[in-house]
């Protein structure tokens, strides 16, 4: 499948403010079963950008500095990706949770896809008794990786409700697994807190998914949304395996893997600092159409 994407994100300031210092991750990344064509990134108005490394995590990072006085500020990045994934099939040869468990502990590899890296709670995914033993339920040691994980993400897909106003960008995974409400952040945030709690590699996957409209419903542009998912390292053949809890599926060619952290704060697509005295009003806009409907 090849995508067209266009992501707009606008910022709009009470008072001028005088300088902005943002750290933009909206170029895709290299991941297995997708390839980035092509890719552009505008700015209005127009700021210095420059690439640069990222601090932690899997993510294209770009610098943007704008120093004159803005009241506006538009980000908007294009891009032309194809993605062909299948979903995966457990096998009688894949490895347990306990195999998995102590294989990542064991390793050796200090890259960042390490799967070493995704085993301990971080700033945002904290480790969480309650929650660890509701993932329990899934996670038999004894379990293959690829059944535990799709089964847990079908019970938190199935068991808690999506609702936008449930909670914000910095709400605890345990408020929103009180609540049972949140969004695709929160339900992947409370399944990440349960692997981990099991001793399994788990990482905070941010990208796009297709959104199909109702059959006869046109789609509309811009309706579609940055997402979040899992990534569950599932041994050194499968790798990492990407599966959703917010649709309770695996991530197959409808996902677009844009960056991988241990949370939303390593991989968050735009962040940054600027200076100034007034309010700030952030808005959204994503368009993710097949090529064939573009």
């Amino acid at each position: 499948m090849i995508y067209d994407i266009r992501h707009v994100t606008t910022f709009d300031y009470g008072a001028s403010v005088k300088f902005a210092r943002c750290n933009l991750r909206l170029k895709p990344i290299d991941w297995p079963g997708q390839r980035l064509d092509s890719y552009a990134l505008s700015v209005h108005p127009a700021g210095r950008t420059s690439a640069a490394r990222a601090e932690a995590g899997l993510a294209n990072v770009t610098r943007l500095v704008v120093d004159s006085p803005v009241r506006h500020l538009t980000i908007e990045s294009r891009s032309r990706m194809t993605v062909d994934r299948l979903v995966p099939v457990p096998d009688a040869s894949d490895p347990t949770l306990a195999e998995i468990a102590t294989m990542a502990r064991a390793s050796t590899d200090l890259s960042a896809a390490s799967p070493a890296n995704y085993i301990y709670p971080s700033p945002l995914i904290p480790l969480d008794q309650a929650i660890a033993d509701y993932c329990a339920v899934d996670l038999d040691p004894s379990r293959g990786a690829l059944e535990a994980g799709i089964a847990l993400a079908r019970r938190i897909q199935v068991e808690f409700e999506f609702d936008a106003d449930a909670t914000l960008v910095d709400t605890p995974p345990h408020e929103a697994f009180l609540q049972r409400k949140g969004v695709c952040q929160d339900f992947a945030q409370i399944m990440i807190t349960g692997l981990r709690a099991a001793g399994l590699p788990a990482a905070y996957a941010s990208g796009y998914i297709r959104t199909i409209p109702p059959e006869g419903q046109p789609r509309l542009v811009g309706a579609d949304a940055t997402h979040a998912w899992v990534l569950l390292w599932c041994g050194p053949v499968r790798g990492w395996v990407g599966v959703d809890p917010t649709n309770g599926i695996w991530m197959a060619s409808d996902h677009i893997v844009m960056a991988v952290g241990r949370d939303y704060a390593e991989i968050a697509p735009v962040d940054g600092v600027v200076l100034g005295s007034g309010a700030q009003n952030m808005d959204v806009s994503v368009d993710v159409a097949p090529l064939e409907s573009a």
